[in-house]
């Protein structure tokens, strides 16, 4: 049975577990720890002898749990991630004559193995690490550019390393590289992963970033031309001073932003080039981006976390084309829901102008009571090129995308993985309706389900995607859920299923799951003793029965 969990309802567990135990509702409340301690358990306890239990030979009647794990292939929402390598493409067989060729000068990047690894982390404060395996196609595509930028950053406060991951299995190991190439950015020892794209600028941007003052002055209207001419994104703010409070809460939030370069000036005449009008009031600051949208102003508060969640919110175009350069930008961004686009490019002109259209009706949404927290409402619209093979088909193939009829879907992101699919006519109108209702929470998850079970009273529960919320999401009831990868269990408490499961982390036994179940349950119950003294007990009687029959 594909993508199907096991429900134990906590009142029934100990009669499938213990075969002579019943359990009851009760009006009491539940007793104190030091009741428990009190509690006499030894009627469940194994018996010592190896004689079999009455829940021992009840093991027969349990369900297989092998036979819900689930498919290989069935939607794991919670592990899809925009990881490169979820969209492998097989290496490319490089002959000699192409390695030759293609020979790379890495002089300037240092070589880590196990016995070297500590002494250059802790002896330096800042590196990066990449790890590769000599097989990987994308590690291949990497090397030129990381010795480009290596050699660029020579003589700055950085090292720029390598670890060959096939080799040093251990070091790969012990900093969980589960993929080629992984990259890691070192500080005083303490690392992060570098998302970033992998180009020798990107590279060379983001540890100036990182190493630098994050902020640089603009003094001159020739310097701002050149800046403006280059780059795709940018934030400019006009102050009063370069040095200061205000430089000081540009600077931290420079630091909380990867991939768009932070600037301040005094001088008017700049201001005005990158369209602030040189008598606004102190401070000022805007982003210049190269798309339809061009400028956006800040009229927020001027520090750190105001200024981040800015321009996290407007650095990305209305509408983002998914690739394995946005994917990053996409998946870091604070706003987490996100409304995705799937087309060819036949015929698809007017669908991705809709799509626009209805995105620009979002723009700056969020939850106005708490306008501490807007961006949380916001959503970030995708389009994903089903003709791009290397990327877009593999997505659309990840959320079951068929046909080549446009497709519409919401999706949550990694942290709350759900899938919303969209039904209906595409236009703005029912986009506006379908994104409204994804910023209230209003839309039912999609979940890839096997048909509700016709029979289900037993007293182990089926679960399925299309049941879940009815049967482990009831408010009155306190649920035991064994989940995909058994013997993975997860509780979920009567009236507080708004937050996350109780992850059971006991022992397999009887006592435990009855004392986990006593302190956790939301709703009392009591355990009643069997009326005969003990399992092992009721076995001899039963011995002497047969003999006396002989």
């Amino acid at each position: 049975m594909a993508n199907q969990l096991v429900i134990i309802l906590c009142f029934s567990t100990f009669l499938i577990l213990s075969h002579f135990t019943s359990l009851s509702l009760s009006k009491e409340t539940n007793p104190s720890s030091g009741d428990d301690d009190d509690e006499d358990l030894s009627f469940l306890e194994e018996p010592e002898d190896g004689t079999p239990s009455t829940h021992d030979t009840y093991d027969q009647d349990l369900p297989d749990f092998d036979e819900f794990a689930g498919d290989e292939d069935e939607d794991d929402f919670d592990n899809f991630n925009y990881n490169d390598d979820e969209f492998e493409v097989p290496a490319h067989d490089y002959n000699e004559e192409e390695e030759h060729t293609n020979s790379i000068d890495d002089k300037d990047v240092v070589v880590l193995v196990e016995s070297n690894f500590t002494d250059i982390v802790e002896s330096n404060r800042y590196v990066m690490v990449e790890f590769y395996a000599p097989w990987c196609g994308h590690c291949k595509a990497l090397a030129p550019e990381y010795a480009a930028a290596a050699t660029e950053l020579k003589g700055e406060p950085v090292v720029l390393a390598k670890v060959d991951a096939q080799e040093e299995s251990d070091l790969a190991e012990t900093y969980e590289v589960q993929g080629f190439p992984t990259v890691l950015f070192f500080v005083d020892g303490v690392h992060k992963p570098y998302l970033g794209q992998r180009t020798k600028d990107a590279i060379v941007n983001w540890i100036k970033k990182k190493t630098g003052p994050g902020v640089y002055n603009i003094t001159t209207v020739e310097d701002a031309e050149k800046i403006l001419a280059s780059e795709d994104k940018v934030v400019l703010a006009f102050v009063s001073s370069l040095v200061g409070p205000e430089n000081e809460e540009l600077a931290a939030a420079s630091k909380l932003d990867d991939d768009v370069n932070f600037y301040q000036t005094i001088d008017p005449n700049v201001a005005k080039l990158f369209q602030i009008d040189p008598d606004v009031k102190l401070p000022a600051l805007v982003l210049l981006k190269k798309d339809a949208e061009k400028v956006t102003h800040h009229d927020g508060l001027f520090d750190k976390s105001a200024i981040k969640e800015f321009v996290f919110a407007n650095k990305l175009p209305l509408v983002t084309t998914f690739s394995r350069e946005s994917a990053s930008l996409i998946f870091e961004s604070p706003i987490k829901k996100q409304v995705m686009l799937f087309a060819t490019s036949m015929g698809s002109t007017k669908v991705a102008q809709t799509f626009v259209d209805a995105a620009k009706l979002f723009k700056g949404k969020g939850d106005f009571d708490n306008p501490l927290d807007v961006i949380s409402g916001q959503l970030i619209f995708v389009y994903v090129d089903m003709d791009n093979e290397d990327v877009g088909k593999p997505v659309g193939d990840y959320f079951s995308i068929t046909g080549d009829a446009p497709q519409v879907i919401g999706y949550t992101g990694n942290d709350d993985a759900k899938k919303f699919v969209f039904d209906g006519d595409l236009t703005v109108e029912n986009l506006k309706a379908f994104g409204e209702k994804f910023l209230d929470d209003k839309l039912k998850a999609f979940y890839k389900s096997d048909p509700i079970p016709e029979h289900n009273d037993g007293d182990v529960k089926i679960v399925v995607g299309n049941n879940f919320d009815d049967m482990v999401l009831d408010e009155s009831k306190d649920v035991l859920l064994e989940a995909d990868g058994y013997p993975t269990l997860l509780f979920y408490p009567a009236g507080n299923k708004s937050s996350d499961p109780i992850s059971v982390d006991v022992d397999r036994t009887v006592v435990a799951f009855y004392k986990f179940l006593k302190k956790h349950a939301s709703i009392p119950f009591k355990l009643q003793k069997p009326t005969y003294t003990d399992a092992k007990q009721s076995s001899k009687d039963s011995n002497i029965d047969k003999k006396d029959e002989l």
